[in-house]
């Protein structure tokens, strides 16, 4: 399995992505990210995106709604922060650069929290887990959308043989959802199957909610 990338590395590899983000992923993932954020305003308006990048979703998330984000790049940030001033996005409370993995919310601060994209990318995606599950209020959800690895099969060998053009996109078959699941039956969430989504079930929603 192919080392995880550094803290620094993420943060130079996402500014050199970030002006050309939106061009390559906003219409591939966008059916995703709406599911996604449909699921976290079904728990409530005070919602965390973790992983917001230059917030291509923060449109989708309805005026009612009170949506925090947070990201490891100053550069993905600010054109998230232009996006939110240019279309009067005043469901958007704040935007911060944050860790993942050690997030300065209190406990208890969200309905929801939702990674789009990302939880395959940290390098120590338990540890951002454990911080998403700290901030969420009891009953809440974490929802995650991604590409995750098929366990076994002919999809798996071929996911194998994709592996390269994956990685060059910023995706893993090596990550799969059931490394998630183990992560959370200690924490005693109950995980909902995931859904796959647009295009073809490529993509993955993952739900677990935490204990109410």
């Amino acid at each position: 399995m192919p080392a995880q990338p550094t803290t620094a590395l993420m943060r130079k590899a996402y500014q050199r992505w970030a002006p050309v983000y939106d061009i390559v992923y906003d219409k591939l993932t966008e059916p995703a990210a709406r599911a996604a954020v449909a699921a976290v305003e079904a728990c409530g308006p005070r919602i965390l995106e973790v992983g917001v990048g230059t917030g291509l979703s923060l449109g989708y998330y309805a005026p009612a709604s009170a949506v925090h984000g947070i990201d490891l790049s100053e550069d993905m940030l600010k054109r998230a922060g232009e996006k939110v001033a240019t279309r009067g996005l005043r469901q958007v409370k704040s935007l911060q650069v944050m860790d993942a993995t050690h997030l300065s919310f209190p406990d208890g601060s969200f309905d929801a929290v939702t990674a789009q994209f990302l939880i395959t990318l940290v390098p120590n995606p338990e540890a951002a887990l454990d911080e998403m599950v700290r901030v969420l209020r009891p009953g809440g959800e974490i929802v995650l959308v991604n590409h995750f690895g098929q366990e076994s099969g002919m999809l798996a060998g071929a996911e194998r043989m994709a592996a390269p053009l994956c990685a060059a996109i910023g995706w893993s078959s090596d990550f799969k959802a059931s490394r998630i699941e183990r992560w959370a039956r200690p924490h005693g969430l109950e995980v909902i199957p995931p859904k796959p989504v647009f295009p073809a079930g490529f993509f993955k929603i993952l739900r677990m909610r935490k204990p109410g």
